[in-house]
C-alpha cells in the first residue's frame, strides 16, 4: 500500500477508538486525502492548531486581538487567460458527458492588513480554524454533523452580491443555480444513503448571509438528514470516508471528475475544500475548508472557486471566483 493508503487507515482506526470511548477530537483532511491529522483538544492547541467549531474550542482566551479594522489591500488573481484554458478544459469535459458539474478553484495572491492569527479571532465564521503560521479558514458550510443518532449535511451552492437589487430572488430564479443545487442536493443524498437510513431533505434551497468587511454575499443552502445505525461511534471514521470528497467542492459524478479537477487546476488543493472537524464526546460536527487563506513562504493566498455546468459563463465564473476574495467581518 501507499503511504497515503496506510495514513488514512491509521486515520481511520484512530477516529473509530476515539469516538467509541467517547474521547473528544479534532481532525484535519486534505482534498487529495494525503495528510490526514487527528489531534486530541490539548494535543492541537500545543501544536498551534486552534480552532471553533460553533462554539466548541481547545482555547478559553484568543489567540490574539485586532483593535483596528483591516482589509485586503491589493488582489492578483489568476490571469484571465490561464482560467479560461481552465474553463475550457472543464466545459469539453462537460460536453463529453464526463462530467456534468464541476467545482474549479483558483488561488489569488492578496496583501493583507493582518496576520493569520489576527484573521481567525476577529472572525465570527461558523467554523473558525488556524493551522500553525500555515492557513487560517473562516467557513460558513457544514459538511456534515451527527446529533443524537441521525446525520445532518448542508450543501451550499449558488452565491449572489447582496447589494444587487432583488439578489435573493434573482439567486432562487436563476436556472444554471437551480439546476447545480439540485444536482448537489441529489449527490449528497445519495452519499448519505450509503451510510444512513430513511434519508429526507428536510429544507430545500434556503438562503444564508455571509457577511465580510467589504460586502455581503447570499449563499444558497439546503438540509438533508439520515438515521444512523446505534453503534455508528464504533465506525465513524469509516462513515467520514465514504463521503469523502465533499460533493459541494468537487462535482458529479465524483470519480471522473476528481480527474478533471487535476487536468484543469494544476495542482494539488492541500487542505483547502478538504473537511475538517470536532467530536465532543457524543456527537460530530464537521466543516468544508472553504474561506481559506494560507501562507506560502512571505506571500499569502485566498483560494476559491465555483461550481461549472455546461450552461456556465466563464466572464461570469471567474468573476464570482474574485468576488469571493475577502476577508471575514467580526460583527
Amino acid at each position: 500500500m501507499s503511504p497515503a493508503i496506510n495514513l488514512l487507515e491509521d486515520f481511520k482506526l484512530e477516529i473509530n477508538r476515539l469516538s467509541s470511548k467517547g474521547k473528544p477530537f479534532f481532525f484535519l483532511l486534505d482534498f487529495e486525502l494525503e495528510k490526514p491529522q487527528v489531534f486530541r483538544f490539548d494535543a492541537a492547541a500545543a501544536a498551534g492548531v486552534y480552532f471553533n467549531y460553533r462554539n466548541i474550542t481547545n482555547h478559553p482566551e484568543p489567540v490574539s486581538r485586532l483593535d483596528a479594522g483591516y482589509r485586503i489591500i491589493e488582489r492578483v488573481p489568476v490571469r484571465r487567460g490561464e482560467y479560461s484554458e481552465a474553463f475550457k478544459i472543464v466545459q469539453d469535459n462537460l460536453h463529453a458527458g464526463n462530467t456534468y458539474l464541476i467545482n474549479l478553484t483558483f488561488p489569488t495572491e492578496v496583501s493583507i492588513e493582518a496576520g493569520l492569527s489576527d484573521i481567525y479571532e476577529n472572525s465570527t465564521a461558523k467554523y473558525r480554524l488556524l493551522f500553525k503560521d500555515e492557513f487560517v479558514q473562516f467557513s460558513p458550510e457544514p459538511f456534515v454533523r451527527i446529533e443524537d443518532g441521525r446525520i445532518y449535511s448542508f450543501p451550499m451552492k449558488g452565491t449572489i452580491d447582496a447589494s444587487i437589487p432583488d439578489a435573493e430572488q434573482n439567486i432562487l430564479d436563476d436556472e444554471k443555480e437551480s439546476w447545480e443545487h439540485n444536482t448537489i442536493v441529489d449527490l449528497i443524498r445519495n452519499d448519505l444513503s450509503m451510510v444512513s437510513e430513511k434519508v429526507r431533505v428536510n429544507r430545500f434551497r434556503y438562503i444564508e448571509r455571509i457577511i465580510s468587511r467589504e460586502k455581503e454575499l447570499l449563499q444558497v443552502s439546503s438540509e438533508i438528514t439520515g438515521v444512523l445505525s446505534e453503534d455508528w461511534r464504533a465506525s465513524l471514521g469509516d462513515i467520514i470516508l465514504k463521503l469523502l470528497p465533499a460533493g459541494s467542492i468537487s462535482g458529479a459524478p465524483k470519480k471522473k471528475t476528481l480527474e478533471v479537477i487535476r487536468e484543469a487546476e494544476h495542482g494539488k488543493r492541500g487542505y483547502y475544500t478538504g473537511i475538517s472537524g470536532v467530536f465532543d464526546g457524543n456527537n460530530l460536527d464537521t466543516a468544508v475548508n472553504i474561506r481559506f487563506i494560507e501562507k506560502q513562504e512571505d506571500k499569502y493566498y485566498f483560494r476559491s472557486g465555483g461550481g461549472i455546468t455546461s450552461s456556465s459563463s466563464m466572464m461570469s465564473e471567474y468573476r464570482e471566483l474574485i468576488d469571493k476574495v475577502n476577508v471575514p467581518s467580526n460583527s
